[in-house]
């Protein structure tokens, strides 16, 4: 059995299917070439045990051997420094390489998760919109002057930037071609599209099997 296992849902709606953040794992393993497998927990409900091993009751969390994490940042971290195809190994482009990670996290995907909630209540003027606006400008200036966040080539900061900024909605308004290009140039890239596609045929077999 594969020593790296990553937990996903047993099943979700279609809504959330190729955004469930397992994905950012298994993306993170096709590219490094790590061999790993999926488990899964009950969406509903959630049991005692999925808490004690997420204590949001979230998803994904990893097993590799004895050691466990939960976050999907977390996980995509310990991943990379598996592999150099992530993470340089060198000090000023693994810094470099986490001060991106971090930044897709902290700077852009805790200002568009909630704004993406809000809408979902139907406001018409939603708060948030102009400091989601703000952060998006301000990466697509950085995306004019290179082609990728750090160590001037593909890593875990690109696939976890691209990943957050992948969500149409978020993109929707305002023109960042810059962006655009950087958003398309990564989800094209072959590990992406296996991760892609294996959780979709993941969740597609779970319909099956509610049938």
């Amino acid at each position: 059995m594969s020593r790296l296992v990553i937990w996903t849902y047993d099943w979700v709606p279609e809504g959330p299917r190729g955004f469930v953040r397992d994905l950012r794992l298994r993306w993170a393993c096709e590219e490094a070439g790590l061999d790993y497998a999926v488990r899964t927990v009950p969406l509903d409900p959630k049991t005692a045990d999925h808490f004690a091993h997420q204590p949001f009751g979230q998803v994904p969390f990893l097993n590799d051997g004895d050691l466990e994490l939960f976050e999907s940042g977390a996980g995509l971290l310990h991943l990379a420094r598996k592999s150099e195809k992530l993470m340089p190994g060198d000090p000023a482009g693994e810094a470099e390489t986490l001060q991106w990670t971090v930044a897709a996290l902290n700077s852009i995907e805790m200002v568009s998760v909630p704004w993406w909630f809000l809408g979902l209540r139907g406001a018409e003027d939603n708060p948030l919109t102009g400091w989601l606006q703000s952060r998006l400008d301000h990466i697509e200036g950085v995306l004019k002057e290179r082609e990728w966040l750090a160590a001037g080539r593909f890593t875990v900061a690109d696939l976890l930037m691209a990943d957050v900024l992948r969500v149409g909605k978020i993109r929707s308004f305002g023109d960042r071609p810059a962006s655009e290009a950087y958003v398309a140039r990564i989800t094209e890239r072959p590990a992406f599209k296996k991760a892609h596609a294996d959780q979709m045929a993941h969740f597609a077999a779970a319909d099956t099997a509610r049938a």
